[in-house]
């Protein structure tokens, strides 16, 4: 019977201390948070708690923390808007700086401050500011209170006219005392222009006046007889490349028709060229060997024609033959005497 008593008081005691052990984990996990929470101090001042309508106002607000052991505590700052409230106006917001304590290199501040007015008299209460600084829930500053009073008027004094603005006697003389460095600067641009002018129209030579020689413009039949002369020496066609020397050779007669007749004979058909020349007055027999020459030159090219030897070397006489017999002599008898004038 006294063994039993003795176990049920010895697991009573055993439960009070589990128990007690409990409760004091507890209240010591609840009590870190507010130890930290009593580390950093967030505080809001105004230099002047009343000020006229209209009048400026600086309010600092700061935040102390301390950083222990090399922890970082980040810190946010209360988003501020242009008005704390409607009859308080933000009229500037510095920068944030942040100071060291100089006893403790571990113990941080952070302020800026911001300049206030007002417009609206009365009492005006400034609501508390809520910063979020590391694990803590916010960290708040205390309200504050600014009061705006108005300008006192005297009531038992008159009503006056408000004051016509003063006359300015403002004289050229006046202008010339306050631009006399302007003037100075421009008489001395002024001066050296001149100068400059004076030693270019004095000092430059004359230049000889510019001899332009006229060199005589080759006529179109020589330059066609030359490259004719090219194209023969290079023997295309007995070489089998029979559609590069047809080619060749027509666009040497279409040059020489655009030089000579000013027929855009390049960019046009055989049928267009032969239909230009139907008021240009050449014999017969040019016309004649030009429309053989163009449409062999067709055939070759298009149609994949494969004339005889006679036939090509009959091309390049007939190409010869057609602009010898339609070029200017009078071109030829002016490169040969060119005028002296």
């Amino acid at each position: 019977m006294y063994e039993s008593v003795l176990i049920k008081m010895i697991s009573r005691n055993i439960y009070k201390v589990v128990l007690n052990s409990i409760m004091l984990f507890v209240f010591l996990m609840l009590l870190i948070p507010s130890t930290a929470a009593q580390q950093i101090k967030a505080t809001a001042t105004l230099d002047s708690s009343a000020i006229k309508i209209g009048q400026q106002v600086k309010l600092q607000l700061s935040i102390q923390y301390r950083v222990d052991n090399g922890k970082r505590i980040e810190i946010i700052w209360p988003q501020i808007e242009d008005t704390l409230r409607k009859e308080i106006e933000v009229v500037n917001q510095s920068k944030i700086d942040t100071l060291i304590d100089k006893n403790d290199p571990y113990l941080f501040t952070q302020s800026r401050t911001l300049t206030l007015t007002s417009f609206d008299s009365g009492y005006w209460a400034i609501p508390p500011f809520k910063f979020f600084a590391g694990d803590t829930n916010g960290v708040f500053t205390d309200a504050l209170l600014m009061e705006v009073t108005t300008i006192a008027v005297d009531t038992t004094q008159a009503i006056k006219d408000i004051k016509a603005p003063f006359e300015d006697t403002y004289s050229w003389l006046d202008w010339l005392k306050d631009n006399m460095y302007v003037i100075w600067v421009s008489i001395g641009a002024l001066m050296t222009l001149l100068i400059l002018l004076f030693i270019i129209k004095y000092t430059r030579k004359v230049k000889p006046p510019m001899v332009i020689v006229e060199v005589p413009k080759i006529p179109a039949h020589i330059i066609a007889f030359e490259k004719l002369e090219k194209l023969k020496m290079e023997s295309l066609w007995q070489e089998g490349k029979l559609k590069l020397y047809h080619s060749k050779l027509t666009d040497i007669i279409r040059e020489y028709i655009e030089n000579r007749f000013k027929i855009q004979a390049q960019e046009q058909t055989t049928e267009e060229i032969l239909f230009g020349f139907r008021n240009v007055s050449i014999d017969e027999e040019s016309r004649t060997k030009l429309k053989q020459t163009l449409l062999l030159a067709d055939l070759v090219k298009f149609a994949k024609e494969e004339p005889m030897p006679g036939e090509n070397e009959r091309s390049l006489a007939y190409s010869f033959d057609f602009i010898n017999g339609t070029k200017r002599e009078e071109e030829e008898e002016n490169i040969k005497n060119p005028s002296k004038d």
